[in-house]
């Protein structure tokens, strides 16, 4: 029998990481937006535009794609970083030379990997260069008197990415390590970003239908298996692969699993509401009931060798049981409290 571990172990650390991160910074965002909120016909567009999206990507050019991927991550590291960077100077110097560490070490990076050769050179310049632009930025933070944002730190996540994805994008340093990592960073941020606007009815709505609309795409369109296919090629990270523990062997190698981002975004968001609605210790319930559920599905999929499978059918049915569970014992315990008020 085949099963694996590591990517109900993965969806497990990232939503409850992302759960308590978007506790902790939901308030400040919410500031940022004005306290807005999704509303019923906004979750119902959100799912009719993720369906059209899904349906019609696999006739836009590779290259577009990239384009629209690569800002869209951008902004999102830009944003997040602007938002949260009115810390301390210390903090900001420590920021700064993390990124100053980074950057040199992907400078050699590029003359090991690539050699003394034109694109080797190339790469090492622009990564030196970047190094350059942080080290001033270390500079400018111990003279910096203005408390607030700092524009100059905001642009130093995604011009990182922007570097490393143009220069180790078809290496074997980008997958899988850092597209790995780029992409449980994302999916945080993603989880954070859009749960804070989310009610909890809106969320019930919106896991509804795109659950429903997910089955459609993968078990009997395909289009979701097709797009997943067609943006893989480029390397983005759309999801999160990983090789199969225990170690199952292919055909071609070893076997490894992949879960996109939405399906993490859409585990994130049932955990973040479900601590909003019923407390921290039955949000943490039902994130171990999705992965356990995830696990089983797994399973099955790669003892009968299943190309694809809703992977938000795959979570909603952990957290159903817990759902219901819950919302059956706060009933009663109301009816008991009105019972207890009338009997006075």
């Amino acid at each position: 029998m085949y099963f694996d571990v590591a990517m109900p172990l993965t969806l497990f650390i990232v939503t409850i990481v992302a759960m308590f991160i978007g506790r902790r910074v939901e308030g400040k965002l919410k500031t940022t937006f004005e306290e807005r909120e999704f509303s019923v016909r906004d979750a119902v567009l959100l799912v009719a535009v993720i369906s059209v999206a899904v349906s019609v990507i696999v006739f836009i050019p590779q290259m577009a794609i990239m384009v629209m991927f690569l800002f869209s991550y951008s902004m999102l590291l830009f944003i997040f970083t602007y938002i949260f960077s009115d810390f301390r100077r210390a903090k900001a110097q420590l920021f700064s030379l993390i990124f100053l560490f980074v950057s040199l070490i992907a400078a050699a990076f590029s003359l090991f990997v690539f050699g003394a050769n034109e694109i080797g050179m190339y790469s090492a310049l622009i990564f030196f260069g970047f190094a350059g632009f942080t080290f001033l930025a270390l500079v400018y933070e111990e003279g910096r008197a203005i408390a607030g944002e700092r524009w100059h730190l905001a642009v130093l996540p995604p011009t990182l990415f922007v570097f490393l994805y143009m220069f180790f994008g078809q290496t074997w340093i980008w997958f899988p390590y850092l597209l790995n990592l780029y992409g449980i960073i994302f999916a945080v941020l993603i989880i954070a970003y859009l749960g804070s606007l989310f009610t909890w009815r809106t969320t019930l709505i919106f896991v509804g239908l795109l659950t429903v609309v997910d089955i459609i795409l993968v078990l009997i369109t395909g289009s979701m298996v097709s797009a997943a296919t067609h943006i893989s090629e480029l390397r983005l990270p759309i999801m999160i692969s990983l090789p199969t523990i225990p170690i199952t062997a292919a055909d071609w190698g070893m076997l490894y699993m992949s879960l996109g981002l939405g399906d993490f975004f859409f585990a994130g968001l049932i955990g973040i509401q479900t601590m909003k609605k019923f407390g921290k210790k039955t949000a943490i319930m039902s994130i171990i009931a999705m992965c356990i559920s995830f696990f089983f599905f797994e399973a099955y999929l790669l003892n009968y060798r299943l190309r694809a499978f809703p992977g938000t059918l795959m979570i909603i049915l952990g957290w159903l049981p817990i759902l219901v569970w819950q919302t059956i014992r706060h009933k009663t315990v109301e009816e008991n409290v009105q019972t207890k008020i009338r009997s006075f």
